[in-house]
Formats: structure tokens, sequence, C-alpha cells
């Protein structure tokens, strides 16, 4: 005997087809047929205002759809952060959240094949024919919670700081006060390279950089008096210490990697009162 369920579904379709024979038009092939008409329409709109654009301007002067970008991209130039198209936000700060290695795989991949799993096969998992959102707690309350931690995430993605090297460069004064190494030049020096050398991609300093790689916080890295050569050493070739991540600075220079071996040392962690 058919389940109560399999009963109303069968009882919905027969009333469709019912439905379909007196008074429409059966979705397939019609309503298909229809889309990909206005499918194909969009799509030669777009081609269309391509053309257009191409046509009229020269690569000197605006057409009649703006003007044509005449640099070539660039994929070494650092003057810029990269980020997402604003879609995307919510993704991007969704990964942030995870920290490498042991949980990025669940942000990355685990997630949103998840979710859309789910979205593919909500239709084929819920066949019931009762359609009033109040009658279907489980189902609205699932969606609003994806609605507002969608809206989160993008809010929390669009705001989400990320310095160039020259403006964290910037903040080395504050560091050199609380640190208290204002007066060694060759710590000052060495701290504009590390804000500039890129090193808070995978570090936090003061508060500064991103922690989600993994890296330690070197806020208070010399606390350990182990001497600034021992730093530089370090940076030089950090696979003879262990480390095969982080990759070597050599390429910096003996001066560079003195100077920034004498910022790390000093770096004991903000002084107090």
């Amino acid at each position: 005997m058919a389940s109560k369920l399999k009963q109303e579904q069968r009882a919905e379709f027969k009333r469709y087809k019912e439905d379909v024979q007196k008074e429409g038009k059966p979705f397939f092939p019609y309503a298909v047929f229809h889309d990909t008409i206005m499918s194909l329409v969009v799509v030669a709109v777009i081609i269309g205002l391509a053309v257009v654009w191409k046509v009229t301007a020269d690569g000197t002067e605006p057409g009649l759809l703006g003007p044509l970008y005449t640099d070539k991209a660039d994929p070494g130039t650092t003057n810029f952060v990269p980020r997402p198209d604003w879609f995307f936000y919510f993704l991007f700060y969704l990964l942030r959240i995870f920290k490498w290695p042991e949980t990025v795989v669940l942000g990355t991949v685990g997630i949103p094949t998840l979710l859309l799993i789910l979205l593919v096969g909500l239709p084929f998992l819920d066949r019931r024919r009762e359609r009033r959102l109040l009658r279907r707690p489980v189902a609205l309350v699932a969606a609003v919670l994806v609605v507002v931690s969608m809206g989160v995430l993008t809010w929390k993605g669009a705001t989400a700081e990320e310095a160039l090297g020259s403006e964290l460069a910037a903040k080395v004064p504050a560091w050199s006060q609380a640190q208290g190494f204002a007066g060694n030049p060759k710590a000052v020096a060495g701290a504009k390279l590390f804000a500039q050398s890129g090193c808070l991609n995978c570090h936090v300093y003061l508060g500064n950089g991103a922690g989600n790689l993994g890296a330690p916080d070197l806020s208070a890295v010399g606390a350990k008096n182990r001497g600034a050569d021992f730093f530089k050493s370090y940076v030089t070739n950090p696979a003879q210490y262990g480390n095969r991540v982080m990759g070597s600075y050599a390429f910096l220079g003996q001066e560079n990697l003195a100077n920034l071996g004498a910022f790390l040392d000093a770096s004991k962690g903000p002084k107090k009162g």
C-alpha cells in the first residue's frame, strides 16, 4: 500500500495533467523552448554590446560604451590588493575563518559542496504539497539562516582590511615606539623591510597581518634573546631549522637580512606602561 505522501504526489501529478489539458500547456517543451529562446536573445545582446564597444573605441578615444583598456596586465604588480568580485565576498570571508592546513579543506570544498548538493537535491527530497511558509518552519528557519549568514559574511568580506606594503610601512613608527627600538636604526630599517616584503601575508605583528595560514605571531619573537644573528640565519634558510613551509629570503642580501634580524631580535613584546 502506497504511503500517504506517495498518494499525495500521484494526486498532485494527476491534477497537473488535468490542468494542462484544460487551461495550459505542459512545461516541456513549451516553457523550455521559450526559456531557450530568451537565453539566446540575452547572449546575442551581450555579444552585440561587446562588438559595438570593440569597434567604436580605437584604443586612444572612448567609444559609445567607454574606452578600451590599453595597459597590459602586470601579474607582478604590488600596488593594489587583489580582491574577489562582490558576489564572492561571502566565500572570500568564509575562507578567512578557516586556518591552514587543518580546516581549510572544510571551508574551500566541504561547506560549499554540501550547500550545493542540498540546493540541487531539495526539490527531490521535499515533495510535500504544503507551500505556506508558516506551515514549513524548518525550511523557513533554514532559509533565513542561510540568507542572514551570506549577508553577514558578504559584509565582513567587503569590509575586511588588507593593507599594501606601503600602508604597513607607515605603522613602523608606532611599532618602534611600542617595542622600544625607536633608537635602533637597524631595527627600524628591518621593520620597514618586514612590512614591505609581504611577511604579514602569513604572520601577525602587533595586531596587523593575517594568521590564517598558521604562521606564528611575531610580536614577541625576540623575547627569548636568541640574538639578531640567529634570526638572520633563520630567514636566510628556514629549512635548516626544520621549517620547510616558509621560503628562503636570502635574495634580500646580507645587509637587509642583518636589519631584519635586528628587528626580529628587538621585537620582545609591547612595553608595559
